[in-house]
């Protein structure tokens, strides 16, 4: 009778522990995914090759100058996903989180209030703002899978 009731708890333990590992491997994935992607953005705009998604703004005419400072910058977030992927530090997570959400709110404040007809008038903003939109997405999947990390540092605390 006490071997009854004792397996309900251990199916759920073993079930609770299984979801803090496939949470915590999702978000590990989810940051070196933004490692590589970082990096691919850093790549093509270090080569100027303007490709929808790894240029937000592609169809908008840059300077090379412009286009390398990006780049460097690009790289910078680049190590820091990987660096947050591979120590699972929470304040390097908050960190992506904080100045990823900041970043996007930007880049659609930007793209809101950016007078681009002036510049071409087969311009159009839509397509910003799909990639942003991805982008949101991806960034509130780092959010939803960083939960477990920052539940585990508070009980650890």
């Amino acid at each position: 009778m006490q071997s009854e009731k004792r397996w309900p708890g251990i199916i759920k333990d073993i079930s609770h522990s299984m979801s803090r590992i496939d949470q915590t491997k999702t978000l590990i994935r989810l940051l070196y995914t933004g490692a590589v992607y970082f990096f691919a953005v850093a790549l093509v705009h270090a080569l100027g090759i303007k490709i929808p998604g790894l240029f937000v703004y592609f169809n908008v005419p840059s300077h090379a100058y412009q286009d390398r400072i990006i780049s460097f910058l690009a790289f910078g977030w680049s190590v820091f996903f990987f660096l947050a992927a591979k120590k699972m530090e929470t304040d390097l997570v908050k960190a992506i989180l904080g100045l990823g959400l900041i970043a996007l709110i930007a880049l659609f404040a930007n793209t809101v209030i950016s007078d681009f007809e002036h510049l071409d008038v087969s311009i159009d903003r839509k397509y910003f703002l799909a990639i942003i939109s991805v982008l949101f997405i991806y960034w509130l999947s780092l959010l939803v899978f960083s939960k477990e990390l920052f539940k585990r540092h508070t009980d650890e605390n």
